[in-house]
């Protein structure tokens, strides 16, 4: 028995949550020392590492590590919660942007800037999730972060949809830089897909599913 622990790259299926992931895990591997580094949202999918035993200990270091994402955004079309969560509640007419404003607008966000996170988000204000006061119509007192961008490329356009990969630090919401990337081009948008295909040196591509995880080829811990 390996009382060390053990790191997981998983690649988090579509409508499962983080803890979906974390659980199914602790009984497949009969362990209840178990945790994720850093959330993806159900709607999106990608590298999810998973930590067991002592591992659990790193959590927080590698939550801290630089992210990648590739993704789908709808331009001119909007959702409270940014993403397909909602269903759209604004249209707006975007035949006037053009590719070069859409590309140079992505590259205006390079760089360290001032984010609020998603209404629809599970920060905690005064013990509830801001997602939970949403789901009632109510606003939560959601503050600015920094955080930094170091890439942004549109890697392909047909309006409505761009396609795009981002590398950002911890604490950057993919849906939040979508919402105001539409704002800055001066219109709306909202995350249609998103896949996380790094954290720091780990990669998608080295990820397993959760079905390939087996007690028979792991230390159970």
């Amino acid at each position: 028995m390996d009382t060390e622990g053990k790191i997981l790259l998983i690649n988090k299926p579509l409508e499962w949550t983080s803890f979906d992931v974390v659980n199914k895990l602790r009984y497949k591997l009969k362990t209840k020392k178990i945790g994720h580094a850093g959330t993806l949202d159900p709607l999106a999918t990608g590298l999810l590492i998973i930590c067991t035993g002592k591992m659990t200990k790193q959590i927080e270091a590698y939550q801290a590590q630089e992210k990648e994402y590739t993704g789908t955004l709808v331009l001119g079309q909007s959702t409270p919660s940014h993403d397909r969560e909602t269903a759209v509640v604004k249209t707006e007419d975007i035949s006037s942007i053009t590719e070069e404003q859409i590309r140079q607008t992505a590259r205006t966000f390079i760089g360290t800037i001032l984010q609020v996170p998603p209404q629809h988000s599970a920060i905690r204000i005064n013990g509830k999730r801001a997602y939970e006061l949403a789901r009632k119509g109510k606003e939560a007192d959601l503050k600015p972060r920094e955080i930094s961008i170091r890439e942004f490329e549109i890697t392909f356009i047909e309006k409505p949809f761009i396609k795009f990969k981002v590398v950002c630090s911890k604490g950057t919401y993919i849906r939040s830089l979508v919402r105001d990337y539409g704002v800055a081009l001066g219109t709306v948008a909202y995350l249609s897909e998103l896949c996380r295909t790094r954290i720091g040196d780990y990669k998608l591509a080295d990820a397993l599913t959760v079905d390939e995880i087996a007690p028979a080829v792991l230390p159970i811990i």
